[in-house]
């Protein structure tokens, strides 16, 4: 099955809220809300694919 993510794992991407670069460390579907979480290195907590843009 085709990932229709927007990041991939490893990449560089901005945090929309603070503006600052972090690492996608993994993503994962969350199936109910029919869209992919992001969890970050610098980051403790996870984030949608609308809080996080590329570089």
């Amino acid at each position: 099955m085709k990932q229709n993510n927007k990041f991939i794992e490893g990449e560089k991407v901005i945090l929309n809220t603070t503006g600052e670069t972090v690492t996608i460390n993994k993503f994962s579907y969350v199936a109910n809300m029919k869209k992919y979480s992001y969890t970050l290195k610098e980051k403790p907590s996870f984030y949608f694919e609308e809080e996080i843009s590329k570089q």
